[in-house]
């Protein structure tokens, strides 16, 4: 097994490889404008590193969100390019699963990550590895209640202390635990889903009302 993990559903551009026994090389940029431009070169850096080429990669671990528009198909579409290109199955991971995997908790607590328009993308964890609820997208004050006295991990619960004053990190997702999870999914014998985007809600960029389509006479 070599799997080749990426998520782009946050600020964070996360690269990694695993080998099936553990992650054997990755790399993580925080820049919220330039998904495209530091993915492919992260991906060509972690094949480096592991001293590995692109053929060597047996499946594929995409992040599915929820996140914005822009940066989460950018991940989507290159996991998707690269298992078509590479005869190879292409995984997908919800990103909230991934920092909750990471954060390795005992008890309940809540994934919180930016959603901008002051809002957050949330769900809660019984632990680790176990979603309570469908993933979510609400204001924090909305939520106050249904989160309070949890602890707290991602961006979105670190931005917003008076719902969330159990907050700490991780702030952002990592290729690494998304690969880990992936892994530890898979030698159980479990199918994961195909990498769906979890947009949860429209773009930011809409078509301006009373839009006039121009032809040409």
């Amino acid at each position: 097994m070599l799997l080749l993990a990426l998520d782009t559903a946050t600020p964070a551009v996360t690269v990694a490889l695993h080998d099936g026994d553990d992650v054997i090389a990755s790399s993580s940029q925080v820049d919220a404008r330039r998904h495209g431009e530091l993915l492919l070169p992260a991906i060509d850096r972690v094949l480096t590193e592991a001293g590995l080429r692109l053929d060597a990669v047996t499946g594929i671990v995409a992040g599915t969100g929820p996140g914005p528009y822009t940066g989460l198909r950018v991940g989507l579409m290159t996991a998707d390019t690269f298992g078509l290109a590479l005869g190879v199955p292409v995984h997908g991971v919800c990103t909230l699963d991934g920092l909750a995997y990471a954060a390795d908790l005992r008890g309940p607590f809540v994934v919180a990550t930016d959603a901008r328009r002051k809002e957050v993308y949330w769900a809660r964890y019984a632990d680790s590895r176990t979603r309570l609820t469908e993933p979510a997208v609400d204001r924090p004050a909305d939520i106050a209640e249904r989160v309070e006295g949890l602890p707290a991990v991602g961006a979105g619960a670190l931005l917003y202390p008076d719902t969330f004053p159990r907050a700490h990190e991780p702030e952002y997702v990592s290729a690494a635990a998304l690969a880990r999870l992936a892994a530890e999914r898979l030698a159980a014998g479990e199918e994961l889903p195909a990498p769906r985007p979890l947009y949860l809600r429209r773009p930011d960029a809409q078509v301006p009302k009373n839009y006039k389509v121009v032809t040409p006479k």
